[in-house]
């Protein structure tokens, strides 16, 4: 199809968005193009799931919070009210935020909270991006409310480098508790286990009928012979997931809002962080059909135990019934999704993506390293304090390090000292290396214990970056995904047992690997990445399942201003919060 034809579709999705979107105003900026503004009011929502009604921390009352639309090249104002009595940050996941590190977002790292009855303006521009991002909390477990998608269109006048689709539609998978979740981290922080699981997962915030008491289930209205453009979020603290819908298969073409060589899968997996693009072909159906969706856990887990439960949702042909009841499902099959513990399927399911890799898409890895460095991830222990008693391995409490360094968040934003030239004493430098080698994913060494500290890796501007990540069998091998604020990188490689640096960088792939913000570095396993450091400011590392953050498997790079103009950080808005 034309790119005109293109053009019109997108211009009346937009059109109908902003029937629907009152937090969104648009203005039109001759030499950027298009500058949208967005209202997000954080306030506190009655919100009734399994039975049960609790008040939650939204943006604008809604759950999941409001669709963010805009071009590849359009700038974002986001002004964020805090009606909340909790401290309160949002994190445009996934977007390079170019020299505007100050609207990243995580608390503590590029900025200090926004207290009750503050405010502040979020403004970045999109840059080289098209696809699906997202936006949540970064502060605490509050993003297990508080979170929405991020819609990149392409510019105008260009078009997808696929099929053209009959519709989009964003598919969010999270979390529920009945409980309070800042309690949950509470009390875990405070007994040194592991938290208490949640009591459900979700498909756009509904649970669906198989758990008990369930009166919300997600349904997905389609028409036969048309293609659709699933747009799917993981933003589950703490579960990384498989999904598949019954009889129907799927091509993925976006990975982290980067186009990849299309592949077929009646399977997705996904960890929290992640998002996929996929196309979806309905068949021809004359008859009302249905046909369930489902997603349930991978897990590898020892620390504890976790939510091995399963959402359903509803794939629905010709259907314009509105009511709709649990009882109408009955029969009908539920898609076979892989092992829990299916390590297999996700080495495979990882080793499938490759960067789309033509002359409208190049592939930028870099060739030549400047800086080498090697990372180990994962659990470990703190002591218990005298006179307590804590329910963490053999008496302990549990923790998470990279490099055995379990960070310690400041208490100072550590961008805007470093801005003002004040991040020397607030932090250390970061080993490059393990301090004490061990066999990675072999007998655990006899002592756990981790060191803290608030260390930060330091890049001079625009310098190369090869990071390889391992996992370690500490408390248990498990999945990690590693999510990096403020850049994509090149997934060059990966692997099972310890990394070999004599041997397996000859198979890695600098042709066309993936580009993603969120890797997981594999149970048992490692992965390697490269990236070039040309987005000056501090940008946060960490695990993105929520307790292994909460527990200190985090870190923070520091890149140094370029000596052009354009190659440095821009100033901090007048309005940044103050700690």
């Amino acid at each position: 199809m034309g790119a005109s034809a293109t053009s019109m579709a997108a211009f009346l999705f937009i059109s109908c968005f902003i029937c629907l979107c009152p937090e969104l105003t648009i203005a039109q900026n001759a030499a950027t193009g298009i500058t949208r503004h967005y209202k997000f009011d954080i306030r506190l929502q009655n919100v009734t799931r399994l039975c049960k009604t609790k008040s939650i921390i939204t943006v604008n009352g809604k759950f999941p919070g409001p669709r963010i639309i805009a071009r590849e090249g359009d700038r974002l104002v986001i002004k964020v009210v805090n009606h909340v009595s909790n401290n309160i940050t949002i994190h445009w996941h996934g977007i390079r935020q170019l020299r505007t590190g100050w609207a990243d977002g995580p608390a503590y790292i590029t900025q200090c909270p926004i207290q009750t009855g503050q405010s502040y303006v979020y403004n970045f521009t999109i840059i080289g991006q098209t696809g699906t991002l997202w936006y949540h909390a970064h502060v605490s477990w509050i993003r297990a409310t508080l979170y929405g998608p991020i819609v990149i269109l392409p510019r105008l006048n260009t078009s997808y480098p696929f099929v053209k689709p009959y519709k989009e539609v964003p598919i969010m998978f999270g979390e529920w508790w009945n409980n309070d979740t800042e309690a949950v981290i509470s009390q875990a922080l405070q007994t040194g286990a592991g938290p208490n699981n949640s009591d459900a997962f979700t498909i756009n915030g509904f649970p669906g009928p198989l758990y008990n008491c369930s009166k919300e289930t997600f349904r997905l209205k389609v028409k036969p012979g048309k293609t659709y453009l699933l747009r799917l979020i993981n933003a589950a603290l703490n579960d990384e997931l498989f999904f598949k819908i019954t009889n129907h298969t799927f091509t993925v073409v976006d990975a982290d809002a980067s186009y990849v060589k299309p592949f077929q899968t009646d399977t997705i997996y996904i960890t929290p962080g992640q998002t996929t693009n996929v196309l979806f072909k309905t068949k021809s159906l004359s008859s009302n059909a249905k046909f369930l969706m489902a997603a349930r856990p991978y897990s590898t887990a020892a620390s504890g135990t976790f939510d091995n439960t399963t959402v359903v949702g509803v794939l629905e042909y010709n259907h314009h019934i509105r009511q709709f009841s649990n009882s109408s499902i009955k029969g009908l099959a539920l898609p076979p999704l892989p092992a829990i513990n299916a390590t297999s399927y996700v080495a495979n399911w990882t080793n499938k993506f490759r960067s789309l890799g033509n002359s409208q898409f190049p592939v930028n890895v870099p060739q030549t390293i400047q800086n080498r460095y090697f990372f180990t991830v994962g659990l470990g222990t703190d002591p218990c304090p005298k006179n307590q008693t804590c329910q963490g391995p053999n008496g302990t409490k549990f923790s998470a390090s990279v490099n055995n360094v379990s960070f310690n968040t400041p208490t100072t934003a550590l961008l805007q000292a470093q801005y003002f030239r004040k991040l020397n004493g607030l932090t250390a430098s970061f080993p490059k290396f393990p301090l004490k080698q061990f066999n990675y994913t072999g007998t655990p060494p006899n002592n756990t214990m981790v060191s803290h500290g608030t260390k930060v890796v330091t890049l001079p501007y625009n310098t190369t970056v090869e990071l390889v990540m391992q996992g370690t069998s500490i408390q248990g091998g498990e999945n990690h995904p590693l999510h990096l604020h403020g850049y994509n990188f090149y997934v060059v490689g990966q692997g099972t047992g310890n990394f070999n640096s004599a041997t397996d960088p000859a198979n890695f792939n600098l042709v066309d690997p993936v580009e993603r913000n969120t890797v997981g570095v594999p149970a048992g396993g490692w992965v390697a990445i490269r990236f070039r450091a040309d987005n000056p400011g501090v940008w946060f590392m960490h695990c993105h399942i929520e307790i292994h953050l909460s527990w200190g498997l985090k870190m923070a790079w520091v890149v140094m201003d370029g000596k052009l103009p354009n190659q440095k950080l821009l100033p901090p808005p007048l309005d940044l919060p103050k700690c």
